[in-house]
């Protein structure tokens, strides 16, 4: 992930552990409340706090009523979550939590970008690596939200910036702008032409539609209320505005359980109704100080089941594939609390170059980094991070979902976000170390993106067939040819944890369906090891044995048992990482 992590009290302290909070809130109570609000409850009680508050169904307005009554700055309302965002004192959280008609209690976390700085502003034949062609599929009439800084109106863009608005101002439409420049830089990965570079800088999907939801300001840093309200928008004007993916690449550190955080609710809402989510892993695989690997680094949302949550590769300006390395940076799974199995799949992640947008924060900061277009003007910058990579996929995934509607003739349904993500993990590319070792799927989930292979799929896909049966118009060989080498597809998708081989995806099974979190309802095996040192089976216990501490466990031999002691936190800001300064 980008932006610079503010040493923001609240968020930051995370989860050392809420010792003291339990006089502060009933013992019984501790489960609604998670590790960011007990770490505030240490704080004095006039200290001030903005949280956010699920409430049980329909009694939203009541407790709504309640607050406006004490005379707490309620700051907004989230339907589709049931949800209030709130500012209060500590004080209060106590009487808050204790309510039988609040079900969870959540610091609104200050988020950042996930993408930075980088050297070598060299182009890198993005859409070639990935297995694209000059007659592939561009993504056209598909509809790609961007959740970010803004977008910046690069000649690269075409005029495609078919709606923009500012949630940083209250959600307002307005004309597209770009402050600090992170948002500009991942629309263009996704969709710009690259016409200011006679198309060195081209994106992955460059027809595509792009809507713009400003959720992080002129540093790079917003609020988890904030881009709430902006998917809360996204998802209830998804037909009128067109959306059919939404790319967050922004997050936070994990402070609670998937099923409790407010976040990846409105993510597995948006999934719901029908969008394909991408979210970047985030930027920390690896301990600056050490040099040493971390498991367990997943932000929010990319802990969210259903969300396509992306790490990051170096591709190395080449176009094969057996070069490509997953970036030290990347953060590997699985997700905090829950132990999910994340990140899903791996794409190109670094130096990537794409439109600047002039006057912002990192075109100002960074001006070692900018890039010159075919007149010599500094019209691009290259940056690098898992919001990179998200935003290659976010292109992926617009130009699959085009392929379907063109290929299939007659009246379909659009692929759902389940049968996207399933597509993105069985055409995925195994990606290897140095040594030739296959890195294990906590480091690169599924594989590498394999856009020349998930377009041909899709292509052959007809999602009006009857539930069940085979979706196939035709067969299809599992492999993609790329610079000349022939890459197999990984032909397995990790759901539950554990991996699906065959021809699951090869039929319209009810696991794709929109009403289907992932992961729910269906084992494909007991246990599963994910590499060779890392056992991930039956034998694990995610619960009262396990004291929940650092984030992030250092270190490649990894046993995940019984008795698991966790550090103290660990996190880091501005630090240059691997030489990147990937911030």
């Amino acid at each position: 992930m980008g932006g610079r992590f503010r040493a923001i009290t609240l968020m930051f302290s995370l989860v050392l552990v809420a010792c003291a909070a339990t006089a502060a809130v009933a013992q019984n109570n501790l489960s609604k409340v998670d590790a960011g609000v007990q770490t505030a409850l240490q704080h004095p009680p006039s200290a001030r706090i903005n949280v956010i508050v699920r409430v049980q169904p329909g009694r939203r307005t009541s407790v709504r009523q309640q607050l406006d009554a004490d005379g707490f700055a309620v700051r907004a309302e989230h339907q589709l979550i049931n949800a209030i965002s709130l500012d209060l004192p500590v004080g209060a959280l106590s009487a808050l939590a204790n309510r039988p008609d609040v079900l969870s209690v959540s610091v609104d976390a200050a988020l950042t970008a996930t993408g930075g700085a980088a050297p070598s502003p060299t182009a890198s034949p993005l859409r070639e690596t990935l297995g694209l062609t000059s007659k592939s599929p561009r993504g056209s009439g598909v509809g790609v939200a961007v959740l970010d800084s803004g977008i910046y109106p690069s000649p690269d863009f075409q005029g495609r910036i078919t709606g923009f608005y500012d949630f940083t101002r209250g959600g307002n439409a307005s004309a597209p702008y770009d402050d600090y420049g992170h948002g500009t830089h991942v629309a263009g990965l996704i969709g710009g032409t690259g016409q200011l570079s006679n198309g060195s800088y081209q994106g992955v999907a460059p027809s595509v539609n792009l809507i713009g939801f400003k959720v992080l300001d002129s540093s790079g840093v917003g609020l988890v209320s904030t881009v709430i309200s902006a998917l809360e928008f996204a998802t209830s004007h998804k037909a009128e505005l067109g959306i059919d993916v939404i790319n967050l690449s922004l997050g936070h550190p994990i402070l609670e359980s998937a099923s409790t955080d407010p976040l990846v609710a409105a993510v597995e809402n948006a999934v719901r109704a029908g969008i394909v989510v991408v979210v970047a892993a985030g930027n920390y695989g690896v301990n600056p100080t050490t040099g040493l690997p971390g498991y367990g680094g997943i932000l929010s949302p990319g802990n969210a089941p259903s969300a396509v949550t992306v790490g990051s590769t170096n591709p190395a300006k080449t176009v094969i594939r057996s070069d490509d390395r997953v970036d030290a940076y990347s953060s590997r799974g699985p997700s905090w609390y829950d132990g999910i199995a994340k990140p899903d799949v791996v794409a190109p992640g670094r130096s990537m170059t794409a439109p600047v947008a002039p006057g912002g924060t990192l075109a100002i900061d960074h001006p070692e980094l900018l890039v010159a277009d075919a007149s010599g003007s500094p019209s691009y910058m290259t940056l690098s991070g898992t919001s990179m990579a998200a935003a290659v996929t976010s292109g992926v995934a617009a130009a699959l979902i085009a392929a379907n509607r063109a290929a299939i003739q007659t009246s379909h349904p659009s692929l759902t976000p389940n049968a996207v993500k399933a597509i993105l993990e069985y055409t995925g590319v195994e990606v290897t170390d140095g040594s030739g070792v296959p890195y294990d799927r906590l480091v690169q989930g599924a594989g590498g993106v394999n856009a020349g292979g998930a377009i041909d799929l899709a292509s052959v896909i007809d999602t009006a067939v009857p539930v069940g049966t085979w979706w196939l118009i035709k067969g299809i060989q599992p492999v993609t040819t790329i610079g000349g080498e022939k890459d197999g597809w990984s032909q397995e998708f990790i759901w539950n944890n554990t991996p699906g081989y065959g021809y699951a995806v090869y039929r319209n099974l009810s696991t794709w369906a929109t009403s289907v979190t992932w992961g729910d309802n269906i084992l494909w095996g007991d246990s599963i090891v994910w590499g060779e040192n890392i056992l991930w089976g039956d034998n694990i216990l995610w619960g009262e044995n396990i004291l929940w501490g650092d984030n992030i466990v250092w270190g490649e031999n990894i046993l995940w048992g019984d008795n698991i002691l966790w550090g103290d936190n660990i996190l880091w800001g501005d630090n240059d990482i691997s030489g990147n300064n990937v911030f």
